[in-house]
């Protein structure tokens, strides 16, 4: 753990010296950074050496190490992004590090490990057509052989990063089953049919709606094999799951010392306001959320150290810290008041960010619903016959 909190003590040195001066920068828009100034924060962060700080000649820190790193980026909003850690393209990195050939490694992954392009993960399907969303077993989107590759029909959403992106991974169901392939981007037969307007506004290219229309892969760029989609989406899964924590545990950090900075220099009938008690115990509950949260994420990256698959305690971890998080994040708009509402902190982004998170990734309902299905699992497993 040595080396981590060494990285993470540097990673943190630069998002609160260097990276939170930026988060006023008119570039930052309802859509997330612009490309020049993502450019620009990568620069600075190249120039520091702390560019894809989690990842050390080719090599993952370890989970936990990750935690302490990652954690460290979520201190600003830009952070994540500055030092290239942020989602997807740290989870694209991961999987792309584990399963692609040689061949796509040198393609795809190392241009993403230098930071000098982004990246997009390309499952999610609008609700109007029925398509796949929390439940990827409703994948509409076709891959149909032809010749020595394939052709793609379909339509995504909420497809994080697509604007800007230069490398895609699309889920498509192939007769073999979901298959996932790898895509140059910007591509004619991949059409950006619009950016949503969403809560968040963190990630560079905001969230886009695609049109995937005849869209032809060679057969080289399959990610592993026809049929492996749902499998090797789960090594990308769990990790990305519990990374999203580690960001976000940084912002709502930072969130909280922003409240409580204003609580110990704020006066209101006769007194600080965090010596009024409705005050200082939202900022208390706070601290304990926070600790919890820290201790979910450790114990999760822990499992997945192990080398265990962790998909029940990554989502027992994202649903126990997405909504400390949001908690914390609610109190601290609470305790500034108006101030807590406007753009002039980072508390009410990270209010609004945190709130998307708890939808992202899978919403609570849908793994408390996985978790409660796992329970009667191991119950009747466990009745005598």
């Amino acid at each position: 753990m040595e080396r981590g909190a060494t990285i993470a003590a540097r990673v943190e040195a630069f998002v609160r010296q260097v990276v939170a001066p930026y988060e006023r920068d008119p570039r930052c828009g309802a859509h997330g950074p612009s490309a020049e100034l993502v450019a620009e924060l990568r620069g600075l962060a190249r120039a520091a050496g702390l560019m894809t700080p989690h990842i050390i000649d080719g090599h993952h820190l370890t989970h936990r190490e990750v935690a302490l790193v990652l954690r460290a980026a979520g201190l600003s909003p830009l952070g994540p992004v500055a030092v290239n850690v942020a989602a997807p393209d740290e989870g694209n990195m991961f999987l792309l590090g584990k399963v692609a050939t040689p061949a796509q490694q040198a393609h795809f992954l190392q241009p993403l490990l230098l930071g000098e392009v982004r990246s997009a993960f390309f499952m999610t399907e609008p609700a109007s057509d029925n398509g796949a969303g929390s439940d990827p077993s409703m994948l509409q989107t076709t891959a149909t052989p032809d010749g020595d590759g394939w052709v793609i029909h379909g339509r995504k959403t909420f497809i994080t990063g697509a604007e800007g992106a230069a490398v895609g991974i699309v889920m498509a169901r192939a007769p073999e089953g979901a298959t996932l392939f790898l895509v140059d981007l910007p591509h004619p037969q991949v059409r950006i049919e619009r950016v949503l307007d969403t809560l968040d506004s963190s990630m560079p290219g905001g969230h886009a709606e695609i049109c995937l229309d005849g869209l032809r892969v060679p057969a080289a760029q399959v990610l592993g094999q026809p049929g492996d989609g749902f499998r090797l989406a789960q090594v990308r899964l769990a990790p990305a799951r519990l990374t999203h924590c580690m960001r976000w545990l940084g912002a709502v950090t930072r969130a909280h010392e922003i409240a409580t900075a204003y609580a110990c220099r704020r006066q209101a009938f006769g007194k600080l306001l965090i010596d009024h008690e409705g005050v200082g115990f939202q900022l208390a509950d706070n601290l304990m959320d926070l600790k919890q949260a820290e201790l979910m994420i450790d114990w999760c990256a822990g499992v997945l150290d192990t080398g265990a698959p962790g998909g029940t305690e990554s989502s027992m971890a994202k649903v126990a810290v997405s909504e400390a998080l949001f908690r914390i994040a609610d109190r601290c708009v609470q305790v500034m008041g108006a101030s807590g509402t406007s753009g002039d902190t980072i508390v009410e982004q990270v209010f609004r960010e945190v709130r998307a998170f708890r939808i992202y990734d899978g919403p609570t309902e849908v793994h408390k619903w996985s978790l409660a299905k796992k329970l009667k699992r191991d119950w009747l497993a466990a009745q005598p016959p």
